[in-house]
This record gives structure tokens, sequence and C-alpha cells, in this order.
């Protein structure tokens, strides 16, 4: 990831990274906080259910290639729980064709990033996801 030099904190609230790397999803974290968020990881889709519950994310960053529960499946089940129906939900995954953008939103996501996003473009689509759904 690439910081600004002033990244002026324009992330709020909750984000949940969901990735099943540790080192990128500790570093997604760290970014996430840099622009002035409070950030949690889990390592797969099982763990994010788990984690969700109990953090309560505003946004959640998602890999869709993960052990256990994939990110389409997990998307689901965290849509349908009172926890995850509001909140927004990104996929952040190196799949990019057309089909796996559809396969996301059919699953719940919000917006789709492809690996590897910069900070700013990563801050931008949180920006405009959230404003979206207000």
């Amino acid at each position: 990831f690439q910081l600004s030099q002033n990244t002026g904190r324009p992330l709020t609230g909750r984000i949940l990274v969901v990735d099943d790397l540790p080192d990128a999803a500790s570093s997604l974290a760290v970014v996430c906080e840099l622009y002035g968020a409070e950030a949690r990881v889990a390592r797969d889709g099982r763990e994010a259910l788990s984690v969700g519950a109990s953090f309560r994310p505003d946004v959640v960053l998602m890999d869709i290639s993960m052990p256990h529960m994939d990110g389409y499946e997990a998307a689901r089940h965290i849509r349908a729980a009172e926890w995850g129906k509001d909140l927004v939900l990104i996929a952040l995954t190196g799949w990019g064709r057309r089909g796996d953008i559809d396969a996301a939103l059919a699953a719940g996501f919000d917006g789709h990033l492809l690996k590897p996003v910069g900070a700013e473009a990563m801050i931008g689509r949180i920006a405009s996801l959230r404003a979206k759904r207000g």
C-alpha cells in the first residue's frame, strides 16, 4: 500500500478485514487504522461471522478464496445476520473477471476491488459505498 503524505484520517467506524493470508490481513488492518478506522482481522469466513457478531463492523473487506468458508458463502451468512444487513461489504480479491464480480454482487457484496489495491482507491471505494447506503 502507498499512503499519501496527508491521510486526513478519512475513515471512521469499525472495519473487519477478512483474509486467509495473515500478512495481507494485518497490513490492510493497519492501513485502515492509519486512515482513522478501528480494525479487526478474521482469517476465514467462519471467523468473520464470529468476530463480526461481537465487533459489529460498519464495513467488511473480504477475500473470496479462503478455507473453511469462502467469501461468497460468508457474505450470504453476514447479510442474513441482524448485524450484517446494513453494513458495507466489499470483496477484495484476486478474482476479477466479469463473472467473479457478478457472483460477488449476487452473494451480497456491495462492491468489488481487485488485489492489489492502492490505499487511496480502497478508501475512496469505501466512502462511495457508505454514501450510497446512507
